[in-house]
């Protein structure tokens, strides 16, 4: 899958299974909506209009379900009929595990997408998720020539017309920053430690054409990012604070998003056990969804100022490392007594959200983070775990994870009952919690939103991804869709308007309203 050229057309072209193999997908009901003339071409003469009726009859989704129309060349498979009210509309991983599976082999392949309108955005996004870049196998570096996949959606229901090329590119550029996210939390940190992590994002700068901006070493210790500096002071790769930003003349707000980019974690003196290690390459996966979002959200064109920033370290063992008792001064200027190294993120995270408050002037933080184990336990492998200081900010999460695939759940946010939690008898707050059976993903947050005040007057939203970050030994991209739809409001791009929480309002506003709503400081929720 490493070696796979993925592409969105309005028409994928007319060739028969043999020559280029066909997986057709979607749900049953919208499977059975589909009009032969729209689908015959990519399958006869190998398959008649008889022989897909009778797959259709066949299947029996339970709750997916796929049947062989010729051979190994072509393949029908069926999505789940209905879904909960938790899960996303387009039935996006059960279709990230079909094309997994399903898709006959071939170096040029076709896709056919059969849904609604409204669930092509997270029907794309899934399938991106089901082709990962990274790989080091031998067999796969002697291969040279590249495997193409071409992807074309059915549309049924209303609106079921061919897609536009605006709505292709916004896919294209959208699987590009999922497929991106996912190489570099796939990769290991011999290959991706902080000064490979800079190097991807000054290449994404070079293609927008954006200088970023780099704190690094002993400058940060300097400038007083106790919390970046502390955590990667000892790994032979100094520790870093980049950002992107994307300040356009038009611009009515400021919106910063934080990654936690921690390219390896052994846990520090803390370390981790020899089973709970493996994997660790993964804790920057916050960070890499922030690169591809910015990435595809930039490209699409994006109203407002957005800043992206990249909190960077390793945390390892040296003669140097950080100890538990260790009391540093983090940007915020608050005192942090270190009880546990292996809590580290939230001190890379709160020297990034304060520096976005006072330095950025940010309206809006959204800080992204495999933050805790908990939040598997908390939310599961599928859905981010959310915790904000606006309800409103907490429900349009929600709601723009099930139009995007990247689900979100909202953590208990409470600050008056669970920051006690980090009480220290020598400095402001300890790093770790007192009680690990007190809402530990909660309290993580919590500590984050602590150095920007609980009593900070703009919204701050917490994105918890440790768990859907991969899916077994595979990075996801996850995150990168959340927030093209989360902030796509703010796009220039109609997908990502649709898409958004305030998307179907928006398209239902009158011209006036909508003058009235642009004359003014524009809101996202």
């Amino acid at each position: 899958m490493a070696n796979v050229v993925l592409e969105f057309k309005a028409d994928a072209g007319d060739s028969e299974p043999p020559n280029r193999p066909v997986l057709v997908v979607g749900q049953l009901s919208n499977l059975q909506q589909t009009n032969w003339t729209q689908i015959k071409a990519k399958l006869q003469p190998a398959v008649s209009k008889e022989i897909w009726q009778s797959a259709l009859c066949a299947l029996n989704p339970n709750p997916t379900d796929s049947c062989p129309l010729y051979l190994s060349y072509a393949t029908v498979a069926a999505l789940p009929s209905r879904v909960s009210r938790h899960n996303c509309p387009a039935s996006a991983h059960f279709l990230t595990r079909l094309v997994r599976t399903c898709l006959p082999p071939g170096s040029n392949r076709c896709i056919l997408m059969v849904c609604e309108r409204s669930d092509v955005f997270a029907s794309a996004c899934a399938i991106a998720r089901a082709f990962p870049l990274f790989t080091r196998r031998s067999t796969s570096s002697r291969r040279t020539e590249k495997k193409h996949v071409t992807v074309e959606f059915v549309t049924v229901g209303q609106d079921n017309g061919p897609l536009e090329l605006s709505t292709l590119e916004c896919l294209s550029n959208t699987a590009d920053g999922v497929r991106l996210a996912a190489r570099i939390v796939d990769t290991p940190c011999s290959e991706m430690n902080t000064d490979h992590f800079l190097e991807e994002i000054r290449a994404v700068g070079n293609e927008l054409g954006i200088t970023p901006t780099i704190i690094r070493g002993e400058e940060l210790k300097h400038r007083g990012f106790g919390g970046i500096y502390g955590v990667g002071k000892a790994a032979e790769h100094p520790p870093a604070l980049a950002v992107l930003s994307h300040t356009p003349s038009s611009a009515t707000q400021t919106i910063a998003w934080v990654g936690k980019g921690i390219v390896y974690d052994t846990g520090g003196l803390s370390i981790k056990g020899k089973t709970t290690m493996p994997g660790m390459k993964r804790d920057c996966g916050g960070a890499a969804a922030i690169l591809g979002a910015f990435k595809a959200t930039v490209k699409l064109g994006f109203k407002d100022n957005l800043h992206a920033v990249f909190c960077l370290a390793e945390n390892a063992v040296g003669p140097t490392a950080t100890r538990p008792d260790d009391i540093h001064t983090l940007y915020s200027g608050k005192t942090v007594e270190i009880n546990n190294t292996d809590a580290e993120g939230r001190l890379v995270l709160s020297d990034g959200v304060v520096y976005a408050s006072k330095d950025l002037s940010a309206d809006i933080i959204l800080d992204m983070a495999t933050l805790t184990g908990a939040q598997g336990i908390s939310t599961g492998k599928y859905h981010a775990a959310i915790m904000t200081n606006s309800e409103e900010w907490e429900a349009a999460c929600v709601k723009a994870g099930r139009s995007s695939g990247d689900l979100a759940h909202p953590l208990v946010y409470c600050p008056e009952l669970h920051f006690s939690e980090f009480t220290s008898a020598v400095a402001d707050m300890k790093n770790s919690v007192a009680d690990r059976e007190n809402a530990q993903s909660s309290c993580a947050g919590l500590f984050i939103g602590s150095h920007l005040g609980f009593d900070w007057p703009g919204v701050w939203v917490h994105v918890d991804i440790a768990s859907p970050v991969h899916a077994g030994e595979r990075a996801t991209g996850f995150g990168v869709a959340l927030l093209l739809a989360l902030f796509g409001q703010a796009s220039e791009d109609p997908v990502l308007n649709t898409v958004s929480p305030l998307g179907v309002a928006a398209a239902n506003a009158s011209c006036g309203d909508q003058m009235e709503r642009d004359s003014k400081r524009r809101r996202l929720v």
